[in-house]
């Protein structure tokens, strides 16, 4: 009974490692594809998350003019009449 055992172990270790080794036999495809697969999920879980900010972000522009004005002075370094706007080092609009 061992012994069958054992044969039956080698047997299929053997078998594993041929189907390993052939790339006819689809083993290797299908771990590559699922190592892709993972990476893909991750960045699908990295773009559902920077869509979610950007949403967060058009949702507070639309809804607050404070973060409206603040989005408008610091991305386009626009000023209020009679304000100067002075840029740092960075570019970065500030008002004095």
């Amino acid at each position: 009974m061992k012994r069958e055992l054992a044969i039956a172990v080698v047997i299929l270790a053997a078998a594993a490692g041929v189907a390993l080794a052939d790339e006819e036999t689809g083993v290797r495809t299908w771990l590559e594809l699922r190592d892709d697969l993972r990476v893909a999920k991750a960045r699908v879980a990295e773009l559902e998350t920077r869509i979610a900010r950007r949403e967060a972000e058009a949702s507070a522009l639309r809804s607050d003019p404070l973060a409206l004005e603040h989005a408008i002075r610091q991305d386009l370094g626009l000023a209020r009449p009679g304000e100067t706007v002075v840029r740092g080092l960075g570019g970065t609009p500030r008002n004095p």
